[in-house]
């Protein structure tokens, strides 16, 4: 597994990278993750498979976050945002 989509708190979708430890999309609409706005599934249909049977807690975001390629900080404001 290369990521994964996880429903954020304001209820918009983010897509984070297990390659890098952090996001790489975030406050995605339902139809940008259909319209593979990420370059991640093949089609519509395999991205409705994620996100009805795949789809994790925001909580593996905040708890697979490393400052590798984000800083604490910035994943910090990024959180903030991703919550209002």
């Amino acid at each position: 597994m290369s990521g994964f989509i996880a429903k954020q708190p304001n209820g918009l979708y983010c897509r984070f990278s297990t390659v890098v430890d952090c996001p790489t999309h975030w406050n995605m609409k339902r139809e940008d993750y259909l319209n593979n706005v990420t370059g991640t599934v093949r089609d519509r249909d395999e991205g409705e498979i994620i996100l009805r049977d795949h789809l994790q807690p925001f909580s593996e975001v905040i708890e697979r976050f490393a400052p590798n390629n984000m800083t604490q900080k910035e994943f910090d404001e990024l959180v903030k945002w991703m919550s209002s």
